[in-house]
């Protein structure tokens, strides 16, 4: 048993290193044309026939150009695409009109002679009073009750069908147990 796993560890060896030669000898043939077509003719000297069809390797641009040919391209984020002023992170005004509607919690609210008024609290932990119709980053404000108010957010989302959605902004939020 153990001469004829021998005999086969000799076989295999044999040819491994057979090909790893033959390997060896072809690369030591093909390096020499290769780096004689790498170098360019003098200044002066006529280009010969075949130089002159292939590109010099020396002038050739290198990275990726991608070609649209009217498909999008995939590397852009579709989140920062387009003209929209809002889309860039950076560009937010300051106050409420910079705060998104997930980055607002009602804190209570109040009436008054034309409706209720809302207090916010935003991400930046100031306080902001709101009425009907204010408006926010990417909504705005349309209904404040005694115990909630709804604000309309604009949808970026480029799959999304619909462009607006109504958030619901609770005075007290029931905690589950």
């Amino acid at each position: 048993m153990r001469s004829m796993l021998g005999a086969a560890l000799v076989v295999i060896l044999t040819v491994c290193c057979g090909l790893a030669a033959a390997n060896a000898q072809t690369a030591a043939q093909e390096k020499p044309a290769a780096a004689a077509s790498l170098v360019p003719p003098a200044a002066g000297t006529p280009a010969s026939g075949t130089q002159s069809a292939a590109p010099d390797p020396l002038t050739e641009p290198s990275g990726f150009a991608y070609v649209q040919e009217g498909r999008r391209d995939p590397f852009i984020s579709l989140l920062q695409r387009g003209s929209d002023s809002r889309s860039a992170s950076g560009s937010r005004p300051a106050g409420l009109a910079g705060l998104g509607a997930d980055e607002v919690t009602l804190r209570g609210t109040i009436r008054s002679r034309d409706g209720f008024v809302g207090i916010l609290q935003g991400a930046d932990s100031k306080t902001y009073i709101v009425r009907a119709g204010d408006r926010l980053f990417d909504g705005t404000v349309r209904m404040i009750s005694q115990n909630d108010m709804v604000i309309v957010q604009q949808v970026n989302d480029p799959l999304s069908l619909d462009k607006q959605r109504e958030v619901r902004k609770m005075l007290r939020q029931i905690e589950a147990n």
